[in-house]
């Protein structure tokens, strides 16, 4: 870096301090310096600071600084909607005028392109997902390309698949690296970046430049004087329900209750504002404007906690967030450190409080082992594109490979970006000549390094290390230190067990509600088309009494079937969801079962008992099958069922039960239930243990 002129520090200071609005604000260490190699050499940098640290301070004032000098906008890679609305807000407080395109303002694209037109948009953010998008490819980035003057990719570990937070979209940032004009700065900016992280994404930012000298990097201490770490082992959820309630009203002002799930967002959520804390789920699967809304009140300290999963995360910006609580544990320490550094940015002292459950492993596995297809499945998706030049839709390809559509997408997205396919509106077409092969090493070293990052996690505040020295380790820090502040240094503040009354009042809460389950009114045919379920094979709606792997009625559902019997109050409690419902049933049947047949026909004579009326034996199955759980979309668990059950014996009139230990699809209940339906059932109620979803 060249020397930092005195009246560049003068004009630059000035401009941070219009964006903070402190007239005492100075640079933090670095700052200046990465300003001056974006603005003035127009470099290669990446930022790797803690959270707090300023990053975005450093693209916001070097833009301010670029567009004075002539240069052209700044285009900000940026993944969640969350941060694009925070950063716009900071934009507008230098004057510098911000706008966005993502998948939620469509209708203002061609405005938006028409001011890139006039020049008159000093700061554009887009998700990475825009990028992947052919009308934005091929009418918005051409028009950007030409004129910027700075690419930012903010949370750059996201460039990385070796990074905790991969996204295939940020690959498309590589190819826009090579298109850009010289003397174009790039800055990339991440908070969660170890070694081979950083020396990935330092590979993919010198796509397209000159000299190696060109590249940049800044790299800070990690360790946050302002947060207190604990972690608890509180393997079951009621527990951990009861620590929250009895916990939270004590923590100073207002935080966020991470899950691993939304299911287990809305249950904690509930079970808070049940017991008077003021508590909103906050999902990426919900709205955005009820996202908006919850993000809005959590800002102004109108509620106690957001109970929200991931997707509140990198970009959350609420400078006085006082504590940050794992309900269970994310899958790694450096993914950890990203969620607990949304606290104790404004604010001297946070509390952080991890509460390690039973379930977290089960969960870190079912995401370590979606990440990438097996070789066979890829193939067989490469197969059926390329055997019609026409190509196939997700749908179409579903109905000829196990995998469900999320899956289908994300490898098509990869294979995308990667060379071997291509989108043509609907349809998927293979590459002609392309030279893409499975990198079958690569894909077991990055699932290898989850598993290693899995057993970091897991050892997290067992094994008598400091917590933040633990933290800034794993992500590399070139000087740990031990904080003397968390509760491996100073000693546990939170590791009373909560009162067992509270508890028993969680484990009811957890199985006070039975799941309703919506009857499927569509099915696929053989070829895969989706086609409404005719009047008289539809079944009725149903219950479930557990979601698998839930805390209610799930423990003790799965310690009876592995077993070979259910407790009575499992019966008692499916007779008593009946009656709740307003069900009255004639008779009750199960559906054939190779694997606990005998204790679910034991639990449908127990519910007969209860309801009094009759248990009958309809069905048998026809021959044997995969089991359902292995069938990963609706093509194949149709497939799966159809033609398996025969109904062997005149129905019973009246209403009827059908009973199933799982309800994983749906289809089995369904199909199950239609032939009931036509063999002369009045109505097919279906009745699950558990339920999926």
């Amino acid at each position: 870096m060249s020397a930092v002129a005195p009246d560049f520090a003068a004009l630059t200071l000035d401009r941070l301090r219009a964006l903070t609005g402190d007239p005492a604000a100075d640079f933090r260490d670095g700052q200046l310096e990465a300003i001056h190699d974006v603005v003035v050499d127009r470099a290669r940098v990446l930022c790797v600071q803690r959270t707090g640290w300023g990053k975005s301070a450093v693209y916001f004032v070097a833009t301010a600084l670029l567009r004075a000098q002539g240069a052209g906008p700044t285009l900000i890679v940026s993944p969640l909607l969350a941060l694009m609305r925070n950063q716009i807000a900071g934009a507008e407080r230098l004057g510098l005028r911000a706008h966005t395109i993502n998948s939620t303002n469509r209708d203002e694209w061609d405005g938006i392109r028409d001011l890139l037109a006039r020049d008159e948009i000093d700061l554009l953010l887009i998700s990475p997902e825009r990028l992947n998008n052919p009308r934005f490819r091929d009418e918005l980035l051409p028009l950007f390309a030409a004129s910027v003057g700075l690419l930012v990719i903010d949370e750059a570990h996201c460039i990385s698949d070796w990074g905790h937070d991969f996204r295939p979209d940020y690959r498309r940032v590589k190819d826009m690296l090579t298109a850009l004009p010289e003397q174009v700065a790039v800055l990339g900016t991440t908070a969660t970046a170890n070694d081979r992280v950083v020396r990935d994404v330092l590979d993919q930012l010198g796509a397209g430049a000159g000299a190696a000298d060109e590249l940049r990097s800044y790299r800070g201490p990690l360790g946050r004087s302002s947060l207190r770490l604990e972690a608890l082992e509180l393997p079951q959820p009621a527990q951990r329900l009861a620590w929250l309630v009895e916990t939270l009203p004590r923590l100073p002002g207002s935080g966020i209750v991470y899950t691993l799930t939304k299911r287990d967002a809305e249950q904690v959520a509930s079970f808070l504002t049940a017991h008077g804390i003021s508590a909103l789920a906050y999902s990426g699967e919900q709205e955005t404007e009820e996202r908006i809304a919850a993000e809005g009140r959590l800002l102004r300290n109108e509620v106690k906690a957001l109970v929200a999963t991931s997707a509140l995360g990198m970009g959350y910006d609420k400078a006085d967030l006082e504590f940050v609580v794992h309900y269970q544990a994310p899958g790694s320490v450096v993914a950890y450190y990203q969620q607990v550094g949304r606290a104790g940015r404004g604010v001297d002292h946070a509390e952080v409080v991890l509460l390690r459950g039973s379930e977290d492993r089960r969960i870190q596995d079912f995401f370590i082992e979606q990440a990438f297809p097996s070789a066979e499945r890829v193939h067989a998706v490469l197969a059926e594109l390329s055997s019609d030049a026409a190509g196939r839709t997700s749908r179409e390809l579903m109905a000829a490979v196990n995998l469900g559509a999320g899956r289908i997408e994300a490898m098509l997205k990869i294979l995308d970006v990667e060379g071997a396919v291509g989108r043509e509106g609907t349809r998927w077409v293979a590459v002609p000549g392309s030279d893409w092969h499975y990198d079958a090493a690569r894909y077991e070293g990055i699932t290898a390094l989850r598993r290693e990052e899995q057993a970091a996690m897991a050892a997290y505040g067992t094994d008598g290390r400091c917590l933040m020295r633990v933290l800034q380790e794993e992500l590399d820090d070139p000087d740990p230190q031990d904080c003397g502040r968390c509760s491996v240094c100073a000693g546990p503040r939170y590791a009373a067990a909560p009162a067992q009354e509270l508890v028993e009042l969680a484990q009811r809460h957890l199985r006070s509600k039975p799941i309703a389950l919506e009857p499927r009114r569509m099915a696929p045919d053989p070829g895969g088309t989706m086609r409404r379920i005719p009047p008289d094979a539809l079944i009725s709606g149903g219950w479930a009494l557990a979601r698998l792997g839930d805390g209610g009625w799930w423990p003790a559902i799965e310690r009876g079937l592995r077993r070979g019997r259910l407790d009575d109050e499992i019966a008692v409690a499916l007779a008593d969801v009946l009656r709740g419902a307003g069900v009255r049933p004639a008779w009750i049947a199960t559906v054939p079962s190779t694997t606990v047949g005998p204790v679910l026909d034991a639990l449908a004579d127990g519910i007969a008992g209860e309801l009094g009326v009759a248990r009958v034996d309809l069905l048998a199955r026809r021959e044997e099958r995969p089991p359902q759980r292995e069938m990963a979309n609706a093509a194949q668990q149709a497939a799966n069922v159809r033609g398996a059950f025969t109904v062997t014996s005149r129905t019973p009139a009246g209403v009827g039960v059908l009973l199933d230990d799982r309800r994983l699809s749906g289809f089995t209940l369904a199909m199950v239930g239609g032939q009931l339906r036509r063999s002369g059932a009045e109505a097919v109620v279906p009745l699950a243990l558990a339920t999926l979803n």
